[in-house]
């Protein structure tokens, strides 16, 4: 089914609205959604908002937090969310950022005590819409098990650069430090799929490709898929994620990180607290003339469109371009959604009353 975006969008702020929060935090929390769904990152999109409502529902999730800078440096901040909404925390964090980047050169900060903040790339495109170049990480649930281990020890635990340029969309590196996403996961479980092998492995280290495997004690790999192939450098990257998000915020890390799902408890005794995140953004004019910058960057992006292709039929695609045409298409043509999430839209719709899906 084809949804417009203003209709998807004014369905997030509604539920959004139900749950208690603000209407700005309402209209901002929908809007972060809503760009990974205009982006093709499905598994982040409107697809979340039943989860969100579970954990609000489970008291996981404050809809009112009062957001407070606890620590402060010319350029750099720990913020502590309030156990509020990740979608709400991290635009907040990465404005702060901002402009101690305006004033310093760059800005740095730290997120506890938040949730699940949706795709990575809306905070740090953020940085890049003022000339920046934004930087954007997050812990998340433990599903990923280290190199040679079995155990869930971190999440998939996303990194996020842009860089802006000239003539050309800024370039974008959203990407999670496993070798999937869990969303990937979801995607293929709503499509009745399997997986490609080198995602999961079962509780015995064994690789499947199940797409439920976690639900039987499986974990998702680091990107890498195993030591032979790289592993090692995915579950490093994943470390620099944790401890920047975790342990640096003084947030959940590691196996203490909350899980997004309600019907699993957190560990008892966490040593942080709720899920951490960790934003910053530099001034391009702090090492360069901005303009020199841009037009090195297009020539940069102009250079690698032209890499000789091994098929002539599948040129060098550039970070964020197949998401900045899945947004144009989008926008212009309406927000596909399977049916697993429009019957997941449509019990939210029953819950507070709202308009089903069918009908727009």
């Amino acid at each position: 089914m084809l949804i417009p975006e203003n209709a998807l969008r004014q369905f997030a702020q509604q539920v959004f609205l139900a749950i208690g929060c603000s209407p700005e935090h309402a209209t901002l929390a929908a809007d972060v959604l809503l760009k990974a769904d205009l982006r093709g990152i499905d598994s982040h999109g409107v697809a979340r908002l039943s989860g969100y409502v579970r954990l609000w529902e489970k008291q996981r999730i404050n809809a009112t937090p009062d957001i407070q800078i606890a620590h402060e440096t010319p350029t750099t901040a720990t913020v502590d969310g309030d156990a509020g909404l990740g979608l709400v925390t991290a635009p907040f964090a990465m404005e702060i950022a901002i402009k101690k980047a305006e004033q310093f050169g760059s800005g740095w900060v730290a997120v506890r005590n938040s949730n699940h903040f949706g795709i990575a790339g809306y905070h740090a495109m953020m940085a890049a819409e003022k000339d920046m170049i934004g930087f954007a990480v997050t812990n998340a649930s433990p599903l990923v098990a280290p190199t040679f281990s079995n155990e869930r020890m971190l999440g998939t635990n996303p990194i996020c650069y842009v860089f802006p340029a000239g003539e050309f969309p800024p370039v974008v590196v959203d990407m999670a430090t496993s070798a999937a996403a869990n969303g990937k996961l979801e995607i293929a479980q709503r499509k009745g799929s399997d997986v490609p092998e080198g995602w999961l492995q079962d509780q015995q280290g064994n690789a499947v490709t199940d797409p439920h495997a976690l639900k039987s004690g499986g974990s998702l790999l680091p990107l890498g898929s195993d030591r032979e192939h790289g592993s090692h450098k995915g579950f490093g990257l994943s470390s620099v994620v944790d401890i920047l998000s975790g342990v640096l915020s003084g947030a959940g890390y590691g196996p203490w990180v909350p899980p997004f799902v309600a019907f699993l408890d957190p560990l008892p005794n966490p040593p942080g607290q709720g899920i951490g995140h960790f934003v910053g953004a530099m001034r391009v004019d702090g090492f360069r003339p901005v303009a020199d910058f841009k037009a090195n960057m297009d020539n940069w992006i102009r250079r690698f469109k032209l890499a000789n292709p091994i098929d002539r039929a599948q040129k060098v695609i550039i970070p964020g371009e197949p998401e900045l045409e899945a947004e144009l298409d989008r926008k212009a043509n309406g927000i596909p959604l399977v049916d697993a999430v429009v019957e997941d839209l449509n019990t939210l719709a029953e819950k507070f009353g709202l308009e089903r899906m069918g009908n727009f």
